[in-house]
């Protein structure tokens, strides 16, 4: 589906040397996984309870981790599966 109130534009971060042309060219389009594809996350149980257990512990009430994981494509080419099977708290520096 396509839902342009929720798209926001992408941009890459600023850097000395560019190593293409930045000037945008053509006519905007709508860049979404799902707009073409079936979209399947699967996640593993011991990866979830222990971000579970991680936002429990912490005093804040926002904090930031990192899910992390594999991205694959179904051999018919019609669906993309998003397996996420690690947590990594990161660093509070």
């Amino acid at each position: 589906r396509f839902v342009p109130e929720r798209m926001v534009p992408f941009s890459f971060p600023l850097s000395k040397c560019a190593l293409w042309d930045p000037v945008p060219m053509g006519d905007v389009i709508g860049s979404h996984i799902t707009y073409y594809r079936n979209l399947k996350l699967s996640m593993m149980e011991k990866t979830l309870r222990l971000a579970y257990r991680h936002a429990k512990q912490n005093e804040k009430k926002l904090f930031s981790c990192f899910l992390l994981g594999t991205l694959a494509v179904d051999e018919v080419g019609e669906g993309v599966t998003l397996t996420i099977d690690r947590f990594d708290p990161g660093r509070e520096v």
